[in-house]
């Protein structure tokens, strides 16, 4: 058995219908991020659902000594989610769920596949927004955002996405779930934007 399918087998049981990809043209449409030059289809792909999926995959990962990458919309021009050719992409673009927005704190905790500008839509009815705004706001996940510091035009003036993360809850390289940080400021290894002198203010986010 190889050590992919050592990890399909721990995994497999475990994950929910769909979740896995093993049709090889499936797995083709993931072979990129927007660093399109360079293409690598993924040895098997795992579209996870939760926190707990993620590190139920990485430990499996981790235990049979297979390379993951984290990919969330795949927009990216760095190359950050470019897949491993004998490993597993681990997809959170269908973790999309934003679970709370305080307007009276300007803080909101999302999963990492929602999506920037949904998240700024979700908060104008308050008058606020996300500020890292890169180009790719319309498509690109907060998970993205945070893995690449990524930003727009209005980081000129507030700051990229590190400025704007208070917390982050984490899977480490062995599976292992890890909180960083929380929903108050400035609190360890982490930092967070101040209310704006723009009159629309803009908003810290959580990530879970």
């Amino acid at each position: 058995m190889s050590r992919i399918e050592s990890v399909l087998t721990r995994i497999e049981p475990h994950l929910p219908p769909g979740a896995i990809v093993t049709d090889e043209n499936e797995r083709k449409t993931y072979e990129c991020d927007g660093l399109a030059v360079h293409r690598t289809v993924p040895a098997l792909v795992i579209r996870v659902t939760s926190t707990a999926e993620v590190a139920l995959t990485v430990g499996a990962c981790h235990e049979f000594d297979v390379p993951f990458v984290a990919r969330g919309s795949g927009t990216g021009l760095s190359g950050g989610a470019q897949p491993h050719a004998e490993g597993v992409l681990i997809v959170m673009s269908t973790m999309r769920d934003i679970l709370d927005i305080d307007p009276l704190a300007q803080r909101a905790i999302v999963q990492p596949g929602v999506i920037n500008l949904n998240l700024s839509n979700e908060a104008n009815p308050g008058g606020y927004y996300f500020a890292p705004d890169p180009s790719s706001q319309s498509v690109c996940s907060i998970g993205g955002n945070v893995a690449e510091n990524s930003g727009g035009a209005h980081c000129l003036k507030y700051g990229f996405t590190t400025n704007h993360v208070t917390g982050v809850t984490l899977v480490t390289a062995r599976g292992d779930i890890v909180e960083i940080g929380g929903d108050a400021p400035n609190t360890p290894a982490t930092t967070s934007s101040a209310c704006s002198a723009d009159p629309r203010g803009h908003w810290a986010s959580s990530l879970r």
